[in-house]
């Protein structure tokens, strides 16, 4: 049950003092005042949540008490309370900021409903609001921890062009931060108070793909149940992240295309018109430029999603940052796992600075996620990171080295090494590495999990 802070105000001494003996009872702070002019006064000198206050008074009238509360402190829930030939002005008052209406002669059950409803919605707004700050501080362009020039300069661009309504194609391999440099984007936009929508592509069946970005009226396919919104109409007035864009199909490549020109799109299944405001910030790591001469992906779409670019280095390009991202997780996975982790070895170190993370960031992460859990001390070592690390320098300095190993030891450190440096010599590019290899592309990415390489 929600609690708070109540102010009643009648010129009607027994009403005010029935009012006020029962929300006292209820387990509110309750103050009084027969006067709206001593009320305000009082909404001065106390953090007052909400005003329960009778319509008509002598000394001013509702509208105007109304008026003088929400300019004083706007987040103050106003009941208003009305005889029967005063309804229609107290609805009145409502499109001015009243929070709700009742009727006299009350009911006291009633009035302690309503005082709950609005208590409980008012904390809901200021939990929201907190919750919003927290992630506008925390998706900050200064929180995106990085000493590198090239990123520096992608964070510069990012920076300026936050605050324009245009649409933004981060491109990049896999882990590289593409949705963290997107939330940084909205939430320095003029978009921030409102939502920030993310939806990835590529963990969808393409069977859903249409439903899951403009949704689907009740009946719209084998299943569809209900009415449901999609991602665009979910992100009124605010971003919507479209994370593997090159993986959308081209059915629906062309109603996207006609939504970014119009801002107007069909639920599937439907045939009314909704227009939404919505900023568009899509990501891949696909070559987007190859898939359109190969016919998969829309050259129009491409130039509408692409109105600025920003390219994020892979973290083998930016190993000036690989130091400050080891210490930034590993406080954060001692903290989340209750241990006390004081820093890393200069040998582990030297084992991370070395390697080539072709799972970028998120695949550094996982692996300090690890070493944490698995460290016996409070300094990470060299055996504490995940084991195909030191195959991997072993194999690479000296293949003599496989002596006295069981033949699986064997052939998975040579699957390790030759994965290593096909990846690589193709920049990350797991599509041409695979063809390097001889293997398919979802042969590869198995490989690359069994051996906890991404």
């Amino acid at each position: 049950m929600a609690t708070g802070n109540i102010l009643i105000v009648d010129d009607e001494e027994a009403q005010l003092e029935a009012l006020g003996g029962y929300l006292k009872k209820r387990g509110f702070e309750v103050d009084k005042s027969t006067s709206p002019e001593k009320a305000l006064q009082i909404i001065q000198e106390k953090p007052i949540d909400l005003v329960l206050t009778d319509f008509k008074m002598p000394e001013m009238d509702g509208v105007t008490f109304l008026k003088r509360i929400k300019s004083m402190n706007p987040e103050i829930a106003v009941i208003m309370m009305t005889a029967f030939g005063s309804v229609e002005s107290a609805i009145e008052t409502m499109k001015q900021g009243a929070s709700d209406y009742l009727q006299k002669p009350v009911d006291l059950d009633e009035v302690e409903i309503l005082i709950q409803r609005n208590l409980q919605q008012k904390h809901l707004v200021t939990e929201n609001r907190i919750l919003k700050e927290e992630l506008r501080e925390k998706y900050q362009f200064k929180e995106i921890i990085s000493a590198s020039p090239k990123m520096e300069s992608v964070l510069n661009v990012a920076g300026r062009v936050a605050k324009s309504r245009a649409s933004v194609l981060i491109r990049g391999e896999s882990g590289t931060g593409k949705e963290l440099v997107a939330r940084a984007i909205h939430f320095a936009s003029d978009r921030a108070d409102k939502s920030f929508v993310p939806v990835n592509i590529a963990a969808l069946p393409e069977s859903l793909i249409e439903s899951e970005l403009f949704g689907h009226e009740k009946g719209a396919f084998t299943g569809a149940h209900s009415q449901r919104k999609g991602r665009i109409e979910l992100a009124d007035g605010g971003t919507l992240f479209i994370d593997e864009v090159g993986d959308i199909p081209l059915s629906v490549q062309v109603k996207l295309l006609r939504f970014l020109q119009e801002q107007q799109f069909e639920r599937l299944g439907g045939s009314k018109q909704f227009s939404v405001d919505v900023r568009i910030i899509a990501a891949t790591n696909r070559n987007l430029e190859e898939m359109i001469q190969k016919g998969l992906f829309r050259e129009d779409l491409f130039y509408r999603l692409n109105v600025v670019t920003l390219l994020l280095p892979p973290l083998r390009e930016r190993r000036e940052d690989i130091s400050l991202l080891v210490d930034h997780f590993i406080r954060k996975y001692a903290e989340f796992n209750g241990k006390k982790i004081t820093g890393i070895s200069k040998e582990a170190m030297d084992v991370l600075m070395k390697y080539s993370y072709p799972g970028n960031i998120r695949e550094l992460e996982n692996m300090i996620h690890q070493a944490v859990v698995l460290a016996r001390g409070e300094i990470l070592l060299s055996e504490d990171l995940p084991i195909h690390l030191a195959q991997v320098k072993e194999d690479r300095g000296d293949f003599n080295s496989l002596e006295g190993k069981t033949l699986p030891e064997k052939v998975a450190r040579l699957e390790i090494t030759l994965i290593q440096k096909a990846l690589e010599e193709a920049n990350g590019n797991q599509s041409q590495a695979a063809r390097m290899l001889g293997i398919t592309e979802r042969n590869l990415r198995y490989k690359m999990e069994k051996y906890g390489l991404k």
